[in-house]
This record gives C-alpha cells, structure tokens and sequence, in this order.
C-alpha cells in the first residue's frame, strides 16, 4: 500500500497531452489551448468613442462650465459602422455615439450628460482633458502581439477575444474520451422500482457529471453485473473505444469482485493498488496499450459514492486536467482554522469532508455531519476535503489544517 502522494506522483508520470485539434469557436469552451493566440488586427482598430458625447477641440471648450456653457456649432453625427470622415474646425462639434471611429481632428469627446443640444448647435457646460473618452488605436493590442499563451482554458471571454480577432476556430489540446464501468448486480437505474436488496446507480449519474464538469464531452458508460464475463466484456469494449477507463466496484477483494483480476487478463498493466487513503483505499492504476503507442489510462474506483467521487476528484482529475494540456493539475489549497475536533486510527490519510467560510480575513473549516464512504449527504454540502494526516490520530478545535477546495461548481 503506497501513500497519496506516490500514488499522485506515479498517475501524473503516465499522463500526458493528448495531441492537437482545430475546433470551431463553438466547440473550443472547456478545451486547452494548444497553441498561443496572436492579434491579427490592432485593437481598438481606430480610435473610438467610449461615450455617447460631443467631439470637441479643446481650445473651443476652455472657459466651458455648468454656468457658462460654450456654443459650438454640430457638423454632423458619427454612429457606430459610420466611416468617421467628418472634418472638425475651430468653433465645431462633432456628435459621436459610442464605439463610433473619432476624427483625427477630435481632441476630446464631452459626455452628452454634459452637454445641451439644440438646433444645429451644442452646449458645452464642461471641461475635459486633451484625449478624454477616446479609445485609442492599437492601445490594447499591436497586430502580431501575444493576445492568449497556450495552455489557457476556454472560457466565454477567451471565445469572445478570439471571436474579436476573427478566428472562427483555434487549435486545442484533445480532450480526452472516457468511459464508466459500473459494475454491480444490485444497481438499478433511478425511476425503475426497487426490490428488496437493490439501491438506485447513483455513481453513473455523479461520475458522468463529474467528468463532464471539466469539459470532457465524450464520456460513455457501461454497465456490469458481479459476472467475471460481464465484466470481461464491458472492460474490453471501454478499452477499445476509449483514452481513460475508470471502472467502478468490484477492485476490492471480494468474492465478485472481478475488475483486477479481468484487467490483468486483458493486458493492462498494475501501476499499484491500494493507497493509504480514505476514503478509497482499494484504488487501482494501470495503463494499457501496445509498446510504443500512447498507452491508455485505466482508474479502478471503489463503489462507495464518496469513495468513487473522493478518488476521482484527488486522483483522476489530475491526470484528465494533465491530458487536456491544463498547465497547472494542482488542487487549490488553503489553510484553516478546524472547528472541532477530529479522531482517527493512524495509518491512513483522510479526506475529511467539510464547509469552509472566510471570516475575518481567515479561512475557519468544520465538518460536515456524514462522514462514511456511502455518505453523499456529507460531501454533497462540503466545498472542501480536509487533510488530516496519515500518521495523526487527533486535530484540536483550532489547529491548523490544510484544506483542498472541491472543484466542482456547487449548488
């Protein structure tokens, strides 16, 4: 049995960036980028108006105020699409709508709550400075500049920069295609009937949503009974079709417990099993594929719901997020205050579900009530895990932890 740090270690040194793709804008959201963005087009790409306002000389406009307004005589009106070709001289002003091109002649643009317009005229009741709401040509962005660096994930303002830039699609890292192997001849899908002894598939549902949850559109599930041929044969398709497999029970040591023993038998090869953890001591890690080839990554997770969903968040998604070419796989970790006390036999570090809260300035952390493995009424209120070290067997109220947020978006 390995720790949870070498177990993380090892997982991360057999995973990698998948290979490239060009997708379309609408298909980039939650992918990698593979390869830096660059401006294809200054931007603004003219000087333009952030206001709706008056275009002014500022030699017109100095004796300009609330109670001693100018009087400048309009030339014309500049909409947003507009070619901006109007010519301002001395005594004129130039009506210009937001986004709208700013004459070269313009110094400023006066804010229209500022200003009185009437018949072919202005007033003016303010002062500005040389430049003011103009947005100047190339100030945010020189064509060829770095916009984006690699490795950036797609969000909507990154789809709407490279929107601005007129890509219509980019080059992203593949996402990976996952399947779910749920093994358990007692599971029945929600909705049905239950009879005595069944409980509802509950890990298909949370998984799936897990991974889809980091962007990976492609996850499929199967189902098996406790069958060693069921199983055989649900392992052998999720290989063939997919880059991360992730059975869920039977890798423990049961009597049908049959996944260790059908991925041996299917080539995939034992990285290690079991880890010092709980929840999720009987994990599994192995990878399958031919010499040479970019081998498939296989998770065996126990079938407990906070079990399953614990490892998958510790363990797998580091490696997804790896895979997808995230630049950074660590979790997010903050330090806090525990609130009550913790017990525990040594030997095993625990993930102690709990609500975290910043007070103060300070990040306090409790518990939350439901702590078991098939517990999800625990987890399903936490925003955080709780490290409690493998070889401590009590926290006071008000040491020190170190907590991971969850990074799952909570309800």
């Amino acid at each position: 049995m390995i720790s949870y740090e070498e177990a993380l270690k090892i997982i991360l040194e057999h995973s990698a960036p998948l290979g490239q793709q060009r997708l379309r804008l609408e298909n980039l959201l939650g992918a990698y980028l593979a390869r830096p963005v660059l401006a294809t087009l200054e931007m603004p790409r003219f000087d333009n108006s952030a206001v709706d306002g008056f275009g002014v000389q500022i030699g017109d406009i100095q004796e300009a105020a609330s109670d001693n307004p100018v009087k400048l005589s309009l030339v014309g009106t500049i909409r947003a699409g507009d070619a901006g070709n109007l010519k301002l001289t001395p005594g004129h002003a130039i009506k210009i709508l937001t986004g709208a091109p700013v004459p070269k002649d313009v110094e400023a643009v006066v804010m229209k709550e500022f200003c009185e317009e009437q018949e072919n005229q202005v007033l003016i009741h303010q002062l500005v400075d040389l430049g003011e709401n103009i947005r100047r040509r190339g100030e945010e962005f020189r064509k060829g500049s770095l916009v984006l660096s690699s490795g950036i994930r797609v969000t909507p303002p990154v789809i709407g920069l490279l929107a601005t830039f007129g890509y219509k699609s980019f080059w992203a890292y593949r996402r990976p295609k996952v399947a779910l192997v749920i093994t358990g001849s007692e599971l029945v899908q929600p909705g049905k009937p239950l009879k005595p002894g069944q409980i509802y598939n509950s890990n298909a549902y949370a998984l799936k949503a897990a991974v889809q949850e980091m962007g990976i559109l492609d996850c499929q599930v199967f189902e098996a009974k406790d069958e060693r041929e069921a199983t055989l044969k649900q392992l052998k398709k999720a290989l063939q079709m997919a880059d991360v497999v992730i059975p869920v029970g039977g890798i423990s040591v049961g009597a049908y417990d049959f996944v260790k023993e059908v991925l041996t038998a299917l080539g995939v090869e034992t990285h290690f099993w079991k880890v010092a953890l709980k929840p999720g001591k009987p994990v599994y890690f192995g990878s399958w594929g031919a010499s040479g080839k970019r081998k498939k990554l296989v998770f065996g997770l126990p079938g407990n719901p906070v079990s399953a969903l614990v490892t998958f968040h510790q363990l797998v998604r580091p490696a997804l997020l790896k895979m997808m070419g995230s630049p950074e796989t660590f979790l997010a970790k903050i330090q806090a205050k525990l609130t009550t006390p913790l017990r525990k036999k040594a030997g095993r570090l625990e993930w102690v579900r709990g609500i975290a809260t910043l007070e103060n300035g300070r990040f306090k952390v409790c518990p939350t009530k439901g702590q078991d493995s098939h517990m999800l009424g625990g987890l399903s209120k936490a925003n955080c895990l709780i490290c409690f070290p493998e070889a401590e067997e009590s926290l006071s109220e008000g040491e020190g932890v170190s907590v991971d947020f969850l990074q799952w978006p909570l309800s």
